[in-house]
């Protein structure tokens, strides 16, 4: 794996966000990752909302084409509301849109519901120590083998089937900003696929076209869990489903529509 300079996923110049190489996809060497995008769209929603107490409660991106390894700007509008606000925003490259989400925040506050408290389903992060490591895909400075350290739980991603990992963003979304909590739960949200793959990616693509993720808590600490199953019609379109964990247990899930294809050649 080569090493970069980079020292975060995309630096602020301007209006414009400018990723490096630390955003890079599987897909090909001039797209970005789509927990990139993912992840600076949830921050900027949240900067824009600037309330602690409304938290993201969903974010639902939609890929309109790939977010190519250039410049993007962000436009976002939001609406109004005390306890549900939501902010609609637009990734753009130049005159070219090439993603929009939607992010809904709820206000949280006590209602004096005891918690339910079940066996955490997964072994925690510093008893696995697996590496997330896909054949056929390229080991080549990118988000999801650099920007993002992987430790798997169960199954393995060597080999096709369901799986589930720990994910931690080892590198700020964007220079000299914090990472908040709900930005490393989305980032790490968009790797169902890759992590639950039934297809071979030496003979096809299965690129997600969004992401849904719900939240009904934040993670507590850097780590962030999913466990993931993948399944896919003869037609092409393909299914993730994504449970999404902290340590403490279940904070949420996550979705993904799959266009899959053969590879031609």
């Amino acid at each position: 794996m080569s090493e970069t300079a980079a020292d975060s996923v995309f630096i602020r110049d301007g209006d414009l966000f400018v990723p490096s190489e630390l955003g890079r996809g599987p897909w090909s060497p001039d797209a970005l990752h789509g927990g990139a995008p993912a992840a600076l769209l949830a921050g900027y929603a949240e900067q824009m909302v600037g309330d602690p107490e409304l938290l993201l409660a969903r974010l639902t991106m939609e890929l309109v084409r790939p977010v190519p390894l250039a410049p993007l700007e962000v436009t976002a509008t939001m609406g109004q509301g005390r306890s549900v606000r939501r902010v609609e925003l637009t990734l753009s490259h130049g005159d070219t849109v090439v993603a929009r989400a939607i992010a809904l925040f709820l206000k949280g506050e006590d209602q004096g519901i005891e918690p339910r408290l079940e066996g955490h389903p997964l072994s925690g992060p510093e008893r696995c120590h697996e590496p997330f490591l896909v054949p056929g895909m390229e080991q080549v400075t990118s988000f999801h083998y650099t920007a993002m350290e992987v430790r798997i739980a169960h199954g393995q991603t060597v080999g096709p089937g369901p799986a589930a990992a720990w994910f931690r963003l080892k590198y700020p979304v964007v220079a000299g900003e914090t990472v908040s909590s709900a930005m490393r739960a989305v980032a790490a949200s968009d790797f169902g696929n890759g992590l639950s793959w039934i297809l071979p990616i030496e003979e096809y693509t299965f690129v997600n076209t969004d992401l849904t993720v719900y939240l009904n808590r934040h993670p507590r600490s850097e780590w962030v869990a999913l466990d993931s199953r993948m399944t896919v019609e003869p037609n092409g379109i393909g299914l993730v489903r994504s449970d999404v964990y902290d340590e403490q247990g279940l904070i949420g899930v996550a979705q993904q529509n799959l266009f899959v294809r053969a590879r031609q050649g």
